[in-house]
């Protein structure tokens, strides 16, 4: 967490997966908001490292799109900067690094679990938001054990041995939290296919580039005990953190990829100005009275986490209409 000693320093973390929708551009516009009113600095990280799900397009995309939006940053893929490199994909070595300390602990263990096990504890009650906690089902499985899975040409994840002891961080809503890791179960830090687990690393990345606030939707506040604990393992300061409310569409559904007509680029195709986006996200964030043309740096004066609601925000069906007349 930053002290009074300590420039805050925020990023922007987007996976290139898909185009950057609304729901993206208010967590970023919160993110931006909370790290410079208190004249901190912001990192891109571009969260690649699944190679099957992201293209390089898309990472051009979600640059042109902060860019458009007014949402800067100091270090990234193509400013550089002092902790390069700034995308994942180019970071896997510390990754492994992270691993092979923690797997001198003891604290790593390879899962045979096939999808179909897991899906099936997906299905099972009371689940919850962020799937169940896995129970540990390879936990203690013997060397002999280990090696005749292997030997049928199984390929195992690897998880992280989750602790029972409560853990201690501070969101700036919610103020200090002690959660228990164990809520998740052993969570994995590489899939089966080797790809390493989003929890692993950006909780490595974070320490590595001395992140000291997180700003992200309040659906991942399920897995910060579990990042809270990796931050511990592996020596790291844990940050502040602020989990934001949700856009949700007119039904109640979380904003996501498939809203394609609140994607940043259709709506720019639309002839929507950057100023009229901000100016809707900044109404509903309490910054302002009414909906206006306005961006990012005319609401630094007046930002403060106490004006943003604390329940789901709701976009209107007719959004893109009136971001048209707002522009």
């Amino acid at each position: 967490m930053a002290t009074p000693h300590t420039i805050l320093r925020g990023r922007f973390a987007p996976s290139p997966t898909g185009r950057m929708h609304l729901g993206n551009s208010w967590a970023s516009l919160l993110a931006w908001l909370a790290a410079k009113s208190r004249g901190g600095s912001m990192i891109l990280r571009i969260e690649d490292i699944d190679p099957q799900r992201s293209r390089p397009e898309y990472i051009d995309g979600l640059r042109r799109d902060l860019e458009w939006l007014g949402l800067t940053w100091d270090e990234g893929p193509d400013k550089g900067g002092p902790h390069a490199p700034y995308l994942q994909s180019e970071r896997t070595h510390l990754y492994q690094r992270a691993v092979d300390a923690l797997g001198e602990r003891g604290l790593i263990y390879p899962c045979f679990c096939t999808r179909k096990e897991l899906r099936s504890l997906a299905s099972a009650p009371h689940a919850g938001e962020a799937g169940p906690a896995y129970p540990g089902l390879c936990a203690r499985l013997s060397r002999e054990e280990c090696a005749a899975r292997l030997a049928k040409g199984r390929s195992p994840a690897l998880r992280l041995r989750c602790a029972n002891d409560e853990v201690t961080f501070v969101d700036l809503v919610r103020g200090r939290l002690c959660l228990s890791p164990a809520s998740a179960g052993d969570v994995a830090v590489r899939r089966s296919d080797g790809v390493w687990a989003y929890q692993l690393a950006v909780v490595v990345d974070d320490i590595a580039m001395g992140v000291t606030q997180v700003v992200r939707g309040e659906d991942l506040l399920d897995s910060t005990p579990s990042q809270a604990m990796l931050f511990s393992l592996l020596g790291g300061q844990v940050p502040e953190f602020w989990h934001v409310p949700l856009l949700v569409d007119h039904e109640g559904e979380r904003l996501a990829k498939r809203h394609r007509s609140l994607e940043i680029a259709a709506l720019r195709e639309m002839g929507v100005a950057p100023g009229a986006v901000i100016g809707w996200l900044a109404a509903r964030a309490g910054l302002l009275q009414r909906e206006r043309p306005t961006m990012p740096d005319e609401l630094l004066s007046g930002f403060s986490t106490d004006r943003v609601p604390h329940g789901p925000v709701v976009v209107p069906a007719d959004l893109p209409a009136r971001l048209c007349a707002l522009s």
